[in-house]
């Protein structure tokens, strides 16, 4: 029987409207792998996997061409990489090169210790300089 572990692979999946330009936001300005990619997957949808080779876990990215779901993200759809410092300006500069938008954060204490970067898609990433300690 399964169970969650700590070696227990993550998989965020999202719909994206434009997976050309997704793409360019996570590659070319975060600076993720391509790790799959799939356009004409079982000619249901478009796939897009994003991550860093060996990680635990990927950001999938789709575009259904039979039942389209658009993007709907709020100001709470976030994705949060803790960085343990600052980020640094040159990749903000990327992101926004790549279609990202520096955003203000809804709740303050990410305004405090993070930047937050709505994805072409208006899906946010929050660039956090605090460590994760569970």
């Amino acid at each position: 029987m399964g169970h969650l572990t700590v070696h227990t692979k993550i998989r965020i999946a999202r719909p994206s409207r434009d997976l050309a330009a997704a793409r360019a936001f996570y590659v070319d300005g975060l600076g993720l792998s391509v790790l799959y990619e799939d356009l004409d997957h079982d000619a249901f949808a478009e796939i897009v996997m994003l991550g860093l080779p060996g990680a635990l876990w990927h950001l999938e990215l789709t575009n259904a061409r039979v039942h389209h779901v658009m993007p709907v993200p709020t100001e709470e759809d976030l994705l949060v990489l803790y960085l343990g410092a600052p980020a640094e300006p040159a990749l903000i500069e990327r992101l926004q090169t790549h279609g990202g938008t520096v955003v203000p954060a809804l709740n303050p204490y990410w305004e405090r210790w993070a930047v937050t970067v709505a994805d072409p898609d208006g899906y946010r990433l929050v660039l956090s300089e605090r460590h994760w300690t569970p």
